[in-house]
């Protein structure tokens, strides 16, 4: 296996370096895997890079599935217009602050107002 050494200042690299395009153009046609493992071994090698190949879908998506992606995409784009609305941004930042730190609570305004436009489409479509 290849060793690698990373520049000053980066200590590990963990995720999808690069990822092939849907379309093939303009990118690489693999993914560079880089990973950082932290477990106690005899050796400080923790740092790997994989590349792996395209992979095309063998079956077609499940009604399941494109119910998931349908409110996936529509609270993305309640939370895009909610982020911009400003009747709301004073109270959602309000509201965001007084639940922080409450348990269960979320820690980011990002966190929150996806919950709060996931709740609102659950209620909407009787999820």
């Amino acid at each position: 296996m290849a060793r690698v050494d990373w520049s000053a200042g980066i200590d590990s690299v963990s995720g999808a370096l690069s990822k092939p395009a849907k379309t093939g153009h303009h990118r690489c046609s693999k993914m560079l895997l880089g990973t950082h493992r932290i477990a106690e071994t005899t050796t400080e090698e923790c740092n790997r890079v994989y590349i792996r190949k395209k992979v095309k879908r063998s079956t077609a998506p499940t009604a399941r599935e494109l119910e998931i992606r349908g409110k996936f995409e529509a609270v993305a784009k309640a939370v895009a217009l909610r982020k911009k609305d400003l009747m709301n941004i004073s109270t959602d930042q309000a509201n965001f602050l007084a639940q922080k730190d409450q348990p269960g609570g979320k820690k980011t305004l990002k966190a929150y107002l996806w919950k709060v436009c996931s709740d609102a489409y659950d209620q909407e479509h009787g999820a």
